[in-house]
């Protein structure tokens, strides 16, 4: 019996000792968690909401640039702008105009949500905050399979640009809020 009872000590030390691992990770878990709220907490309470008719500046730097480039696919549409197209095997085809519904849209798209930001729309910036994404993933390909340094430059530029726009539209969201769910009236 006794052999018996010095086999199970060392498992009931090593038992214990896990049992009081998680117990101790489990309070630093809480401790972080009360940590991070308080500070979240203190985040939001020094945000200030946007007053009436109040517009943060990269928000209207954005609404600019979606409605430039909505104006000017129209424009290049207008002015019989060709494009080169490629077939299923990436084989180039030659240069054409593209369909009038390639045109319309991305044109309407980013009209709809130039007006979204212009109005200062919490979905509208959240909207061009994809679109800056997928530029910077798209510049990054194109960076990646640049061969002139031009290319690389031009890339790197358009990097920067859409995260230094896509990390200032961060508190800007915040600051417009977003709108509250309210039920429908139903009379």
């Amino acid at each position: 019996m006794a052999d018996r009872e010095r086999k199970r000590s060392p498992r009931r030390k090593r038992k214990d000792r896990a049992d009081r691992r998680r117990r101790d990770l489990a309070e630093r878990r809480e401790r972080m968690a009360a940590r991070t709220e308080a500070r979240n907490e203190a985040a939001r309470e020094a945000l200030e909401p946007l007053a009436e008719g109040e517009r943060p500046v990269v928000v209207t730097i954005g609404a600019a640039i979606s409605a430039v480039i909505a104006l000017s696919v129209i424009a290049g549409y207008l002015a019989d702008v060709e494009v080169r197209v490629f077939d299923a095997e990436g084989v180039a085809r030659g240069d054409q105009k593209p369909p009038i519904a390639q045109v319309l849209a991305p044109t309407i798209l980013l009209a709809i949500m130039a007006w979204g930001m212009w109005r200062t729309r919490y979905w509208a910036v959240l909207g061009f905050q994809v679109v800056l994404l997928i530029a910077i993933l798209a510049a990054s390909f194109g960076l990646v399979q640049a061969t002139r340094i031009d290319q690389a430059v031009g890339n790197t530029i358009l990097i920067a640009a859409a995260a230094a726009m896509f990390y200032f539209m961060i508190k800007a969201l915040a600051r417009i809020q977003m709108p509250e769910r309210r039920p429908p009236d139903r009379r």
